[in-house]
């Protein structure tokens, strides 16, 4: 029914006009071919979210939609608190600020020649992964709130990196708003070892080599050129973030009900943005948030001394970090107007354009660095924001492929040890203390991604800047 109803408007561009209970029209960003592909469900979770109070413009589709919890994967949706905006856990997902972050080395593919085994090795005994991988720091009580408070900067300031390293983070490595105090003592329980930890899923650490430039000046102004080596480290807030979702789902269902909601599906449990509930998840999320900024720092250092060991030449220096599972509040015109709005980012990554206040000085005339991550065997991304994605969709872009299987069916599929020995024929070495893990994440799981970065350049959310493809991915 809903598939039926999408309308062409332009390029990579379709609507569903607002029909039932929707208050604004659901845009999906794709080509034809990725159209086809979607679920039906993904069309109605954004028709859903589209229902929802308070909401502006529309319900935004990513080029990777797929299903999720309540809203779509690869969903965006902005909310006005002074129209009864709502908040949704799961308008932000479980993986509360699951994002990218992209390190130059100074390095390029001849420096590494000879040794990607050895690099592989020592990051895989550096890095830790997998279901319950635990890292070295412990971290509980009084730091452990300050490391809610303070994200990369506290990382930082412990000794895991550089104050360089913060420009070139989303919120400067620190996102505000966090209040500890609403997150429960399980949620901090669960991240007492995790800090430094990769997890599991789709969350890797890859070496890349840059094998293409789409555009000279914008990959000069990021620092990157042809055959340069880099790091993409793909991880979020690990169990905190998952518990914070989990304790909050069931008091935004009960808040719903208290305030007159009415959802059309229990996982769009969500709160008044100006209730309690509201402005307790938003506390407790922008602390599950900077949780996130910390791990990614953390691993940045670990990184940073797994190459020294075979590199000391080596420079790992931040691109730039970038989170998919956010609600921030940010300002945008409607209908001329500037508004404060919570902008929920799920599954999708910010993608501002040049010119933005929040973008680091060296890199503002150039527009955000909008990090797509591939799979293990295919190539991941560096776009830039641009002036009309503020205007077309908040500021946002897709976040990856985006899955084309269940990871069940995958593992029926494929199996572990046939995936890793096929793509060390392709020259890519996978690392992974699970071989059911690298079946849910086989290549052929997820949707094309260089169809879904094509389409999003079509639709003018980001420019494609270089293609980068794996040559080490250390898998959880």
């Amino acid at each position: 029914m809903f598939a039926e109803r999408l309308q062409k408007r332009a390029e990579a561009q379709w609507v569903i006009e607002p029909f039932g209970k929707m208050r604004v029209p659901v845009i999906v960003f794709a080509d034809e071919g990725l159209i086809r592909e979607m679920d039906e469900q993904v069309y109605q979770q954004a028709a859903n979210v589209a229902a929802l109070p308070g909401i502006v413009k529309a319900s935004y589709a990513m080029a990777d939609a797929h299903w999720g919890y309540g809203f779509p994967i690869g969903g965006v949706a902005a909310f006005d608190p002074e129209a009864g905006g709502i908040i949704s856990a799961g308008g932000v997902g479980f993986d509360i600020s699951c994002g990218v972050r992209t390190l130059r080395t100074g390095l390029t593919a001849e420096d590494i020649e000879g040794q990607k085994g050895p690099l592989a090795d020592v990051l895989a005994r550096r890095i830790p992964a997998g279901v319950g991988s635990r890292g070295r720091l412990r971290v509980s009580g009084l730091e452990m709130d300050e490391m809610l408070l303070g994200g990369a900067v506290w990382a930082i300031e412990q000794g895991y990196g550089n104050r360089s390293d913060l420009a070139h983070a989303e919120e400067s490595g620190r996102m505000a708003g966090a209040e500890p105090r609403y997150v429960s003592e399980h949620a901090k329980d669960r991240q007492e070892k995790e800090v430094g930890t990769l997890g599991s899923g789709n969350h890797y650490l890859e070496v890349q080599k840059v094998t293409a430039i789409f555009h000279e000046d914008l990959a000069r102004a990021f620092g990157v050129g042809l055959n340069d080596i880099a790091v993409s480290i793909h991880c979020g807030s690990r169990g905190l973030g998952h518990q914070v979702a989990t304790d909050f789902l069931p008091r935004m269902i009960k808040s719903a009900k208290e305030h007159g909601i009415e959802l059309a599906d229990r996982e769009l449990a969500c709160a008044p943005i100006e209730s309690d509930v509201g402005r307790q998840y938003y506390g407790a999320m922008c602390a599950g948030i900077n949780c996130a900024l910390a791990n990614r720092q953390v691993l940045t250092h670990l990184t940073r001394e797994a190459f020294g060991e075979l590199f000391p030449r080596a420079n790992l220096t931040l691109l730039y970090d970038v989170s998919h599972n956010t609600c921030k509040v940010e300002e945008h015109f409607i209908d001329g107007e500037k508004k404060k709005l919570y902008v929920h980012r799920k599954g999708a990554t910010r993608a501002f354009g040049p010119g933005h206040p929040s973008l680091p000085e060296d890199l503002r005339a150039a527009g955000q660095p909008v990090l797509i991550g591939g799979t293990m065997g295919t190539a991941s991304y560096i776009l830039a924001g641009t002036e009309d994605s503020m205007r077309l969709s908040f500021g946002s872009a897709c976040h990856g492929a985006g899955r084309a299987m269940s990871r069940t069916q995958a593992t029926k599929r494929w199996k572990g040890k046939d995936v890793v020995m096929h793509l060390s024929h392709r020259g890519i070495i996978i690392k992974s203390p699970s071989w059911r893990g690298v079946a849910e994440e086989a290549p052929g799981a997820y949707k094309d991604v260089a169809a879904v970065v094509d389409a999003t350049e079509k639709a003018g959310l980001a420019n494609k800047v270089a293609r980068l493809e794996p040559l080490i991915c250390i898998k959880g």
